[in-house]
């Protein structure tokens, strides 16, 4: 585990010591937790642009033309 020095602006400390509290966590715990998000979050976004990058209208349109032209199941419906 890396242990790194951080400065935040008074406010930030103060409302991430305040919510680290009410979640019943520690301070550190709390910020690790906020970063591993911001990084989930973010590869999530270069995952997502990846597979748009990928994308073809013309393979989506050929799978929709594989859909039965039918009524849904009643419990699809609203």
């Amino acid at each position: 585990m890396a242990a790194i020095s951080l400065r935040l602006p008074e406010s930030v400390y103060d409302m991430a010591k305040t919510l680290s509290k009410q979640d019943q966590v520690s301070l550190n715990q709390f910020i690790a937790t906020a970063v591993s998000e911001k990084i989930s979050a973010l590869n999530t976004e270069n995952y997502l642009n990846e597979r748009k990058n990928r994308a073809s209208k013309e393979k989506f349109l050929r799978a929709l033309d594989k859909v039965s032209d039918s009524e849904p199941d009643h419990k699809d419906t609203i």
